[in-house]
C-alpha cells in the first residue's frame, strides 16, 4: 500500500470497511475497500474476486470505475475505486426538496437504467440495486452503480442462482416466490423500486419479512393468477390462501409523478417477470420524451 495513504472510515459493508485515501503518485483522492479476509478461511471472498473480475471489464459512465486492487501475502486485499460525492440513500435525506424534483428523478432513473442496460447487454446480472448503492458525483449530478458483490455473470438458459440475493424492499416476487430460474428482470424490478422511493422518499414496499413483503406487493399489484403470470400457482411459496387483493392505480402512491412516468413505474413493477420491462426498452419510454441531461 506504498502508492496509497489510507485516511478515516467513510463506509462499512458485510466483506470489508471503506476508507477515504489519497493516491500518493496523482494526488487524487480516492475510496479504499479493505476486505474482511481474516473472517474468512480461504483468504479473499469469492464475491469480491468476482466483483473485481466483472468491474474489470466494464467500462461506462454510470458504473463505478475500479482503479487498482493491491493484495499481499496476508490475503489482505485492498480494492481503489473512484471516489463520490454520497449515495441516493444519503442524498435524499440530505437534500428532501432537490430529490424530489420531477426534473432531477427523470434524470437520475434515466442514468440508472442506462448502467443496467450496459450491465445486460454483456450478461451481468446486478442483484443487489438498491439506493445506497448508487453513488453521486454531485458535480454534474453523475449517477454511479456501485457494489457488485453480489453480481453475477449469466448465460441462456438461465438457472441455478441463488435465491438469497436483492435487499429485501427491492427484492423481486419471483424471487419470493422461490422461482428457481431468474434474469435481467429482477434488475429492473429493483430500479422500479428505487424510482418510487424517489417520488415517495420512502420505500413502496418496506415488508419486515418474505411473506411480509409479498404481501405488500400484493396488496398494491394485486395477486398474480394464472392469467397474470402464467405458471406462478407451480411456484415453490406461492400461498393460495392469500387474499385476492386487486391492483391498485399507482397514481394514489406516486402523486409526484407524471402519467407518463406512472405507466413506465407499472411496466418495471409487472409482476410476470416474462412480461417486466426491460431496462433497454424503459430508456425508449415516452416518460423520457424530454431530454433533462443537463439539470443540475
Amino acid at each position: 500500500m506504498e502508492k496509497y495513504q489510507m485516511g478515516e472510515v467513510i463506509g462499512r459493508g458485510a466483506h470489508g470497511v471503506v476508507h477515504r485515501g489519497l493516491d500518493l503518485k496523482t494526488n487524487q483522492t480516492v475510496a479504499i475497500k479493505k476486505t474482511h479476509s481474516k473472517h474468512y478461511k480461504y483468504g479473499i471472498p469469492s464475491t469480491t474476486i468476482r466483483q473485481i473480475s466483472l468491474l474489470k471489464e466494464m467500462e461506462h459512465d454510470n458504473i463505478v470505475k475500479l482503479l487498482d486492487v493491491i493484495s499481499n501475502i496476508n490475503n489482505e486485499c485492498y480494492i481503489i475505486f473512484e471516489l463520490l460525492d454520497l449515495d441516493l440513500k444519503k442524498f435524499m435525506e440530505i437534500y428532501p426538496e432537490e430529490s424530489m424534483d420531477k426534473h432531477r428523478i427523470k434524470n437520475f432513473l434515466r442514468q440508472i437504467l442506462s448502467g443496467v442496460s450496459y450491465c445486460h447487454k454483456r450478461r451481468i446480472l446486478h442483484r443487489d440495486l438498491k439506493p445506497s448503492n448508487l453513488l453521486l458525483d454531485l458535480n454534474g449530478y453523475r449517477v454511479k452503480i456501485a457494489d457488485f458483490e453480489w453480481a453475477k455473470k449469466f448465460d441462456i438458459p438461465f438457472g441455478g442462482h441463488t435465491p438469497e440475493v436483492v435487499t429485501l424492499s427491492y427484492r423481486p416476487p419471483e424471487i419470493l416466490l422461490g422461482s428457481p430460474v431468474y434474469s435481467t428482470p429482477v434488475d429492473v424490478w429493483s430500479v422500479g423500486c428505487i424510482f418510487a422511493e424517489m417520488a415517495m422518499r420512502r420505500p413502496l414496499f418496506d415488508g419486515r419479512s418474505k411473506i411480509g413483503q409479498l404481501t405488500k406487493i400484493f396488496r398494491i399489484m394485486g395477486k398474480p393468477n394464472e392469467k397474470t403470470w402464467p405458471g406462478v400457482s407451480s411456484l415453490p411459496y406461492y400461498q393460495t390462501y392469500f387474499p385476492k387483493w386487486i391492483p391498485k392505480n399507482l397514481v394514489e402512491f406516486v402523486p409526484n409523478l407524471e402519467l407518463a412516468g406512472v405507466d413506465l413505474l407499472s411496466e418495471m413493477l409487472c409482476l410476470d417477470p416474462a412480461r417486466r420491462i426491460s431496462a433497454h426498452d424503459a430508456l425508449e419510454h415516452a416518460y423520457f420524451n424530454d431530454d433533462y441531461d443537463d439539470v443540475h
